[in-house]
């Protein structure tokens, strides 16, 4: 009975994840770069926002340069990110996006960004760290405004495995 539940929790990440991907739920994005070339999309503008957390006791400052900027779908934007390592050791860090609404994570599409490996960190370095992006032309005209998170986790032990 005990071996059973450990493999069904066991399962649960991987199942969570697959399920996220297909339905777009838990408003994530790409997690690979993308080519990408600028299309002609309509003319309407969309507001970006750029959230950054740090999770619990990992020892981090994490900033956007720029709170929000305005696009315009089909076109190509960079957003400028830092991060702080403010221990005195080395540490390595992994970024976790999520988007707000959920139905717009589909339409964000990511060509580089910081989130799609682990970030090494020297003992009081700081890092500038890019991401770049184009919103689909497809997105609904409901949504005016997208929210983009990233939440900053230091991995040391995991990425040592």
């Amino acid at each position: 009975m005990a071996a059973c539940a450990f493999g069904f929790t066991f399962s649960l990440i991987p199942l969570y994840d697959v399920f996220c991907e297909v339905t777009g739920f838990g408003g994530r994005t790409n997690e690979t770069p993308l080519e990408l070339t600028a299309v002609a999309g309509d003319e309407r503008g969309i507001t970006i926002q750029f959230l950054t957390t740090v999770n619990q006791y990992a020892p981090y400052d994490f900033e956007s340069s720029v709170r929000s900027m305005e696009v315009v779908p089909g076109e190509i934007y960079d957003a400028v990110f830092f991060a702080s390592n403010l221990s005195e050791n080395n540490k390595v860090a992994q970024a976790i996006p999520s988007v707000y609404p959920i139905k717009a994570a589909g339409y964000l599409n990511k060509t580089e960004c910081f989130c799609f490996n682990n970030q090494p960190f020297e003992a009081g370095e700081r890092k500038e760290m890019p991401v770049r992006f184009m919103i689909d032309p497809e997105l609904p005209d409901y949504i005016d405004t997208i929210t983009l998170s990233y939440t900053f986790f230091d991995i040391e032990n995991v990425a040592a495995l």
